[in-house]
């Protein structure tokens, strides 16, 4: 078997008229990191690039596929500049935002419904109840010097005794004037003690269980907890009924809600597969790969949540929280509840389209306007504008050459800290990436990760080479050789003892 495959080898070779011709093509497809419009990012370009960086960049295989995509993203604009494509066709565009617009038809939708829930605004019984879970109260803190440290036994003897004398003069009557003159509470002087409506999960639960279990109206003895010892006055419902109301409104809306969720996954058979968890950390790793992935992560009457479904939803979900990131670190017992509420939201999107809830022209149009100015700004910070082009460049493949010089000169000043780098949106990265498809290659990235950290070593050992020596000696360094120089003072000399 094995004289077999020496032999196919060689044949191979033979094909290709030598075996060199073949080394040389494994050695250009390593050199070259990634492929974007009609541009190679070649391993030199982007060790060199980090490697030299004035920006305290670390050198890491993440740093370094995160610049990659900023080139690739640099690239693909240009060469859409290149060739005067301004990217305003609005079936694309409509294709690439639809995340975003589907996440704003399903808070109309549900806009709309919420409007048939019959919520109670918040009666007395209902506060009384402590409904919803909502209580209101003030306080008088007497609180430890130092919450972070616990209490020696004296100290909380002593605040314990003082709690006991000031709840033995506090009434409803002088509530307010108790709390100015002895509560601890930072806030107490803008809040005069109120805590406001708040669920009984808000505070720590030595505080809500002696909350609840006043009355309104009602004044508790001393309660201890971390803080130091409050004295708790549970609000009569007059004093906190429009907050109440306003609280107790929005928890009904939501258990409303919760309610209508639960009918929606339960007529809908909802089920999430088993391997849903791996399936999506692989593909959040890399989500241009994975754009089109119809792999099934959930099922439902009707329909499947595929992965390229999943990865649409969650780039509609603000970037400060981090889904991407998030996700891979995250145990199955989360991520899996996770993907059945994204398959809801796509279940509940069909009842959208029945209902015929989408934007109105106007926001559509103002859509379309906003993709072109972003387009034209990026152009113009990159200096790729058609109009710039046409100044310098006769053809196609000349503008196509001087606005992948501009990117690199971009680059350049961006990783020498002196241009910002520039964001694209996702919704634009899929315009791009579906017109002007690009590459990535793993092994190229690899090889560029080695390189750069030798530049970098490179430029470290120069940089410190040419810094000017220290004329003053270092702590244990000891003193510099030589005879002091004329009027020197002679160094000080501890006498030996004898």
């Amino acid at each position: 078997m094995r004289s077999r495959s020496v032999i196919g080898l060689a044949a191979a070779c033979t094909l290709l008229a030598a075996c060199d011709g073949l080394k040389e093509a494994f050695t250009a497809h390593v050199d070259v990191v990634a492929r974007a419009g009609s541009q190679e990012l070649t391993v030199g370009r982007l060790s060199d690039l980090i490697g030299n960086a004035k920006l305290p960049v670390p050198i890491t295989r993440e740093n370094l596929g995160i610049l990659t995509d900023i080139w690739t993203g640099y690239e693909q604009i240009a060469y859409a500049a290149a060739h005067d494509d301004s990217l305003n066709d609005k079936k694309a565009i409509d294709l690439a935002v639809a995340p975003i617009v589907n996440s704003q038809r399903l808070q109309l939708f549900m806009d709309s419904v919420s409007k048939t829930f019959k919520v109670d605004s918040g009666s007395e019984a209902a506060y009384n109840q402590a409904a919803g879970g909502l209580l209101a109260a003030r306080h008088i803190l007497i609180g430890y010097k130092n919450p972070a440290v616990p209490p020696t036994a004296a100290e909380k003897d002593s605040l314990r005794k003082k709690a006991e004398q000031v709840r033995s003069q506090v009434t409803p009557a002088n509530f307010a004037a108790m709390v100015a003159k002895y509560s601890t509470d930072p806030t107490a002087g803008q809040n005069k003690g109120y805590l406001g409506v708040f669920p009984k999960g808000a505070m720590i639960p030595a505080f809500s269980a002696a909350t609840a279990s006043l009355k309104p109206g009602e004044i508790s003895q001393p309660v201890e907890t971390q803080y130091g010892f409050h004295i708790i006055q549970r609000m009569p419902y007059a004093d906190a009924k429009h907050d109440f109301a306003a609280q107790y409104a929005q928890t009904a809306e939501r258990q409303a809600d919760s309610a209508y969720m639960a009918q929606l996954e339960s007529s809908s058979d909802l089920k999430v597969k088993d391997d849903a968890p791996s399936t999506i950390k692989e593909a959040v790793k890399d989500p241009a790969k994975h754009r089109n992935d119809k792999g099934t992560l959930a099922t439902y009457n009707g329909g499947q949540l595929t992965v390229a479904d999943f990865l649409g939803w969650i780039e509609a979900i603000p970037p400060q929280q981090q889904v991407e990131q998030r996700i891979p670190g995250a145990p199955d017992s989360v991520l899996k509840p996770f993907v059945k509420s994204v398959a809801l939201q796509q279940v509940l999107l069909r009842r959208v389209d029945s209902a015929h809830v989408d934007l109105k022209p106007e926001e559509r149009a103002t859509l379309y306007t906003g993709v072109g100015q972003l387009v034209g700004n990026i152009w113009q910070t990159l200096g790729v504008d058609p109009k710039m082009l046409a100044d310098s460049a006769k053809n196609t493949a000349e503008k196509e050459r001087l606005a992948a010089s501009r990117v690199d000169a971009y680059l350049d000043r961006m990783m020498a800290g002196q241009a910002q780098p520039i964001s694209f949106p996702t919704p634009l990265k899929r315009m791009l990436e579906a017109k002007y498809p690009s590459s990535t290659n793993a092994a190229g990235l690899d090889r560029a990760l080695e390189q750069a950290q030798r530049v970098r070593a490179k430029a470290d050992s120069v940089k410190a080479a040419n810094q000017p020596k220290s004329q003053v000696p270092l702590p244990g360094m000891g003193a510099p050789s030589g005879p002091p120089s004329a009027g020197a003072t002679p160094p000080a000399t501890t006498p030996k003892k004898p």
